[in-house]
């Protein structure tokens, strides 16, 4: 039986600016949470964050390590074309379909510094629902009016879907990858983490209340777009309910009792 190399990192902290060191951390968290949560794919999957002080620049995971085992000085650097400009596992490169969805996202939206994409059994569930995310929770009408679609194409490792890709994306805060999975983004780790996991949230109560064959009580329309305007970004409302920045301490943490490997 062959037995698995050890994971090899050199050591970052130092050798980078403190804004991006403080970036990968950051990011090497949403990580290790995304694994607490169960919202992974084995290896699959990613999440980018723009480089502080560096336009079209952003912060990927190395391909082949699970979520629980990526830290501050595995991230790569990488570009808008998918050249890896500084590189952080020595034995693990950059995913392509990683690149090409979060690289057209990062370009396309300037408020994105941080882009969650996932395909979990909830939100795939979802993605393959005529109906889409139906506003039948508080939680899903948070994205009420603010989520794309966007229609299989097959894996997404062609260039020439990017553009589809943005343009169902919008100014939206979640895109439906459909037949695939789901993608969001946010103006930090802590929103896009916090968008994420209430997304999730919502896709899982929808599966959950669809398997269990009961009528759908809906809210009424005014109901809705009450409850959408309140979680509207302009909304001051809003503000501290989308940002998570609350939620993200807290879960810092909680990561930081169980297990502070990340930040190496």
């Amino acid at each position: 039986m062959g037995h698995a190399a050890p994971l090899r990192a050199p050591d970052l902290k130092g050798a980078v600016t403190e804004a991006e060191w403080e970036a990968r951390v950051d990011l090497a968290a949403c990580y290790r949470l995304m694994a607490v949560f169960g919202f992974t794919d084995l290896i699959y999957n990613h999440i980018t964050l723009s480089v502080p002080g560096e336009p079209g620049h952003f912060l990927i995971n190395p391909y082949g390590r699970f979520y629980d085992e990526v830290t501050a000085s595995s991230l790569h650097v990488v570009d808008l074309e998918g050249n890896v400009i500084r590189r952080g596992d020595p034995d693990n490169g950059v995913n392509r379909a990683g690149y090409v969805i979060h690289s057209a996202v990062h370009a396309a939206r300037e408020d994105a510094a941080c882009v969650i994409h996932t395909h979990t059994r909830w939100d795939a569930a979802v993605s393959a629902m005529d109906c889409g995310l139906l506003p039948i929770s508080q939680t899903a009408l948070r994205f009420h009016g603010r989520t794309g679609y966007h229609d299989y194409q097959g894996p997404a490792i062609d260039e020439v879907e990017r553009q589809a890709l943005v343009a169902n994306l919008g100014r939206n805060d979640a895109l439906i990858l459909r037949n695939h999975g789901a993608l969001v983004c946010g103006r930090s780790v802590a929103e896009a983490f916090h968008l994420m996991q209430r997304f999730q949230t919502a896709c899982q109560i929808q599966v959950d209340l669809m398997a269990a064959g009961a009528g759908i009580v809906r809210p009424s329309t005014e109901a809705q777009e009450r409850t959408a305007r309140m979680f509207a970004p302009s909304s001051n409302e809003a503000h501290v309910a989308r940002n998570g920045q609350k939620e993200w301490a807290a879960l810092l943490r909680r990561l930081d009792r169980e297990d502070e490997s990340y930040k190496c």
